[in-house]
């Protein structure tokens, strides 16, 4: 497939900060509880871009001033967080998100998350279609290069969950210079309404690294284990799989089941973690 050089349009940058958001899972030890520098702190950045933004929601611990590590996290279905201010406080959507609920897991002083929502001019589509587009990766690109710029961040890793395994797998292969290493967890494999999922994507396209995580039990039609092991070994990409955890509920692709890893989120961002840091493979996860 050809495709055009991206072209980085001229932007404005805002970030605004916000005291930390209080939620049930939010410290990430007891020793964080008792040194607020230490407690995680959540900023929106946003681009604009002519007519319409981007914006990403920062999670950190608030002594470091700069992050080696930033991870990308492109969260499930649709994708649309809406993010926005409130009384000097954050406030969005897709809070039960696994990525999203699951975010300080990952944090410490040489590693901050970003959780990217959709551009605010598809707010009310955001289509699969559209995650494929140059200007999507261009969107995203924007994002990032802000983000790194104000926090110091020198690599990233792209994370996509579900549905986000579609947008996490399109902008990492349209920006090889910065996605060093992609995970894709409780990906959408089969075509739907929603659209072709990764049914037809050219993995050679895509020059990162990339991990699949998977739970054994994933109970969701378009995300089903076995998808998850054929297109490991049709990617030459190794798979990591995840047993056990709850109790949860709701539908089969919804968040709190093992589509979204409830009750193991913990274990299974400790494994992705272990790869970004050290390249080697985790042992599959448990509990």
């Amino acid at each position: 497939m050809n495709r055009r050089p991206l072209r980085f349009p001229t932007v404005a940058f805002v970030v605004l900060l916000s005291s930390t958001l209080q939620l049930a899972y939010g410290q990430t030890t007891d020793a964080t509880a008792g040194d607020p520098s230490l407690s995680p702190s959540n900023e929106i950045v946003t681009v604009a871009v002519q007519d319409y933004t981007v914006s990403g929601l920062v999670t950190r611990l608030r002594a470091p001033k700069a992050f080696k590590y930033g991870i990308a996290l492109f969260p499930g279905h649709p994708g649309i967080m809406k993010l926005h201010e409130e009384n000097g406080q954050p406030r969005f959507e897709l809070r039960g998100n696994f990525l999203v609920r699951s975010r300080d897991h990952w944090l410490d002083d040489q590693t901050l998350v970003l959780v990217v929502d959709a551009p605010s001019d598809q707010w009310t589509t955001f289509y699969q279609q559209f995650r494929e587009t140059p200007r999507y990766g261009a969107d995203v690109a924007a994002l990032l290069d802000e983000t790194a710029h104000r926090y110091g961040v020198e690599d990233w890793t792209f994370v996509g969950t579900s549905e986000g395994s579609i947008s996490a797998f399109h902008a990492a292969r349209m920006n090889p210079a910065l996605a060093r290493r992609v995970i894709l967890t409780s990906s959408v494999f089969a075509s739907s309404r929603n659209g072709p999922g990764l049914s037809g994507v050219a993995w050679e396209d895509l020059k990162a690294p990339l991990l699949w995580v998977h739970h054994e039990d994933d109970p969701c039609m378009y995300t089903s284990y076995r998808d998850a092991q054929r297109f490991a070994e049709k990617s030459r990409s190794p798979l990591v799989t995840v047993r056990g955890g709850g109790p949860g509920g709701g539908g089969a692709c919804q968040a709190f089941t093992a589509h979204g890893f409830v009750g193991i989120e913990g274990e299974t961002v400790a494994a992705m973690r272990s790869w970004v840091k050290t390249g080697a493979v985790p042992r599959d996860v448990a509990r």
